[in-house]
């Protein structure tokens, strides 16, 4: 067999599997503790928006200052966030705090 034969093949193998690989970004939507109703359904809307994309999502609520006594409002608010993505989205990280933030991942059905 040719070598320059072999080595052709091998790339176009290759573009074939680069071609039915997909390929996927994290979005991060941004809370506070505080975030009134309609400004988190807004996000809501962002993160739909972004996992029928076939975007994972990383969602973060962010504490400052004093707010780091409400981590159960924060917990609460991913709670919510969850409740009303459930029928296109699933958790593919639970939720967690690290110093000042606390994060969730959901990936698309």
């Amino acid at each position: 067999m040719d070598y320059g034969r072999f080595k052709y093949q091998q790339t176009k193998k290759q573009q074939e599997a680069k071609k039915k690989q997909t390929t996927f970004q994290v979005k991060e939507v941004k809370v506070r503790p505080k975030t009134d109703k309609h400004d988190l359904e807004i996000k809501l809307g962002h993160i739909k928006r972004f996992i029928e994309k076939k975007n994972k999502v990383k969602i973060t609520v962010v504490f400052r200052g004093r707010e780091i006594t409400l981590t159960d409002m924060g917990k609460e608010m991913l709670d919510q966030i969850v409740e009303e993505t459930s029928s296109y989205a699933v958790i593919e990280q639970q939720s967690k705090l690290e110093g000042r933030t606390m994060n969730m991942v959901l990936a698309p059905k």
